[in-house]
């Protein structure tokens, strides 16, 4: 009898334990002594601010300069626009959790932030290939290139693409939602992203890390390669023209490097959930940390200041400004 009553108690505890679902979660960040962690603050904290920065400048500059209001440069200002979304929708947080350990968010904070993350990671990639189809057309069919970049002929590579973001984020995060979290509460990891959360459910997580994969392979990767593809199709054309094309070439290899640079960290970051492997929680994060702010900071300079026109317009402003500083400096030394 006693055997049996204990079974029961233990039971009766275990299916207790399985129907309590966490509604509040701890993001756990780095790993190591507060010190280290107000050290760390620091680079993460000017990279923040770089790309704050030079995204808002690349967005001001194109909108207030209508000369700048064709499709490419207004692909660069989607483009920062998307990369300054992803800034805001986790760097605060990670700060604060390293600078006065803020470390507490809500289910649903934690799935908001999650889509914003992963729903405007996955859209950066596809501005990318909307830019690629641009230099495409532009070298490519130029004659042709108002027909195939009007509004209305060009919609049907936005609503496509967009709706396919759309479909699959929605899918991973409402997957999501519909977990039950008994295991623990914390999220090794500092921000919402999809894995380190699902790992936490006491159900099956199969289908939710075939979707998320399946995510990253038909979002990021196709784009990628059709990026390349685009490119490549590009350089051909360019060598049968006989035009010079050293500046074509070194310009796209550049876009390239980087984005295939940034897919390896991100398969690096998603595939390490689901492969074994010796990485250390505090390797991962920065893995993923990085492919989501290094972009951020490195696109105004690969796709907006290396642009002869937009580069002239921050000279220009910044000329500017320094000209408006050093007169209210002089006016200030003549009234003293």
């Amino acid at each position: 009898k006693e055997n049996a009553y204990s079974f029961s108690n233990d039971f009766m505890s275990e299916y207790a334990a399985r129907n309590i679902s966490h509604t509040d979660f701890i993001l756990s960040g780095f790993s190591g002594s507060r010190e280290w962690k107000q050290l760390l603050f620091i680079p993460f904290f000017l990279l923040f601010v770089m790309s704050v920065t030079a995204n808002s400048m690349i967005i001001f500059i194109i909108l207030s300069h209508r000369a700048l209001h064709s499709p490419m440069y207004l692909l660069i200002c989607v483009m920062a626009f998307v990369d300054l979304v992803i800034a805001i929708s986790f760097v605060p947080n990670m700060l604060l959790n390293l600078l006065f350990n803020w470390n507490h968010i809500s289910l649903m904070g934690c799935l908001v932030q999650m889509f914003c993350i992963h729903f405007f990671t996955s859209v950066q990639t596809t501005v990318l290939l909307w830019m690629a189809l641009d230099r495409f057309y532009a070298i490519c069919t130029p004659l042709h290139y108002n027909e195939h970049m009007r509004f209305s002929a060009f919609l049907k590579f936005v609503i496509i693409p967009m709706l396919r973001n759309a479909v699959f984020i929605s899918a991973i995060v409402g997957l999501a939602r519909s977990l039950s979290y008994c295991q623990s509460n914390e999220i090794k990891h500092c921000f919402c992203e999809h894995m380190a959360l699902v790992t936490l459910a006491c159900g099956p997580i199969y289908v939710n890390s075939v979707v998320g994969l399946c995510g990253v392979f038909f979002i990021s990767t196709a784009d990628i390669l059709l990026i390349a593809l685009s490119y490549v199709r590009i350089f051909v054309s360019l060598f049968k023209s006989g035009r010079s094309s050293q500046k074509a070439f070194s310009t796209c290899i550049t876009h390239i490097i980087v984005m295939f640079v940034g897919l390896i960290m991100a398969l690096t970051s998603f595939l390490s959930y689901r492969i074994k492997n010796d990485m250390s929680s505090n390797s991962h994060m920065a893995i993923s940390t990085m492919y989501l702010l290094v972009p951020t900071c490195l696109n105004p300079i690969i796709y907006g200041i290396r642009t002869k026109e937009i580069r002239q317009q921050v000279i220009k402003a910044i000329g500017s400004k320094c000209g408006q500083i050093n007169k209210a400096s002089s006016d200030t030394s003549r009234k003293k």
